[in-house]
């Protein structure tokens, strides 16, 4: 049985790694700046996590999980989706307080706990933030989507997901009334830096950043 410490690693190594082109390979700097601990202290831990055969790691090089590694990581980000969709339809959190709370309750054990949450919440295929939720095989939905920068003055697009799930930009986004599903159409970009003049909904046109535009995830 994994302890939450090790739990989190493989998490976080799933997530940063599924962001690079390699089989969800990362760095040691990448990954301790993500887990906010020492390099050393995240070798320590990768090494441990090795003699469990959960990840391929080699001195100075990158680490990868290994298939057991995955699957183990995988279960974990199912228990935090199901978790975090069942706080936000049934418990009334808004989008931004779920995280935290879901951070602790994904470290439950009981498969059978999942199992009958997920049936509960009807099999949720996304959870509140638009991201795929694992079925108990690991499969997950694929999700039609790309960063809002990447639009065209006069395309049309609806918000899917949200790359960026801190607390500051949720609440932002909640006080433009922006939720999955809210409908945007990009009227100006801006060759100066880039940022963005758009609707949304039927809202009068405003002008957005480029850390906005990519931070935000859309389907024509």
């Amino acid at each position: 049985m994994l302890s939450i410490t090790e739990e989190n690693y493989i998490k976080a190594l799933l997530k940063i790694g599924s962001q690079s082109e390699e089989k969800a390979a990362a760095g040691i700097n990448e990954l301790s700046a993500h887990l906010g601990v020492k390099p050393a202290t995240a070798t320590d831990m990768f090494k441990k996590l090795k003699e469990k055969k959960l990840v391929d790691y080699k001195k100075y090089g990158k680490i990868s999980l290994t298939e057991e590694g995955r699957n183990k990581a995988l279960s974990i980000v199912r228990k935090h989706r199901l978790w975090e969709t069942f706080l936000f339809q049934k418990l009334g959190f808004t989008w931004d307080e779920v995280h935290e709370v879901a951070e602790q309750l994904e470290h439950i054990k009981s498969p059978k706990l999942v199992s009958k949450l997920e049936e509960y919440l009807d099999f949720p295929e996304f959870d509140p933030h638009g991201d795929p939720i694992p079925k108990a095989n690991g499969e997950m939905v694929p999700l039609d989507k790309m960063v809002l920068s990447d639009l065209k003055p006069g395309d049309t697009c609806i918000v899917v997901a949200v790359k960026d799930t801190s607390i500051l930009f949720l609440k932002y986004l909640e006080k433009l009334g922006v939720n999955i599903g809210t409908q945007i159409k990009v009227i100006e970009k801006v060759p100066f830096d880039s940022s963005l003049l758009l609707t949304i909904e039927d809202q009068e046109p405003r002008n957005v950043s480029i850390k906005f535009s990519e931070s935000l995830f859309v389907r024509k």
